[in-house]
């Protein structure tokens, strides 16, 4: 199994990057979980769509060579953490490669939307993007405590 975490964006505040790293680091290599920073695009002379099919662009490009495609968009089904376990659960049973995306300030267009396997949402709240980033890193390793009995998830 291979995680990937695709988001656009690489300039996130200290704690949040501390937050992601802490939870990276207890991750297991066998998840080979990774997370890809893309540049946000500059919006000078740009309008959002176009800002938004250029991110698109490089979602599309930087999620070459996996088999599963989760779109994170606001319209997406909420998914509990029970929900999250199920999916990693046949994720390593089928050996799958996914990549999880998450868009710029923006949000996602829809040739993501139409990309993707499947849209799932994290919260019905508005999450800042780095939150979304580090909420996804920690379900994530929740996911992994509880398929392999560890107390984390008390």
């Amino acid at each position: 199994m291979k995680v990937k975490l695709i988001a656009i964006g690489k300039k996130m505040p200290d704690w949040i990057q501390a937050g992601i790293s802490h939870y990276q680091k207890q991750l297991p290599r066998e998840l080979n979980f990774s997370l890809i920073a893309l540049e946000s695009q500059k919006r000078k002379g740009k309008n959002i769509e176009q800002i938004k099919e250029l991110e698109s662009a490089l979602l599309i490009k930087a999620s070459a060579g996996v088999n599963l495609v989760i779109a994170f968009d606001e319209h997406g089904k909420q998914k509990s953490t029970k929900d999250i376990t199920n999916a990693m659960k046949k994720w390593r049973q089928n050996g799958d490669s996914v990549a999880l995306m998450i868009g710029g300030a923006d949000g996602l267009n829809d040739t993501i939307k139409q990309y993707a396997h499947q849209s799932w949402g994290l919260s019905n709240l508005t999450l800042p993007h780095s939150i979304a980033r580090l909420l996804t890193v920690e379900q994530i390793y929740r996911a992994h405590s509880l398929l392999t009995n560890h107390p984390y998830h008390r």
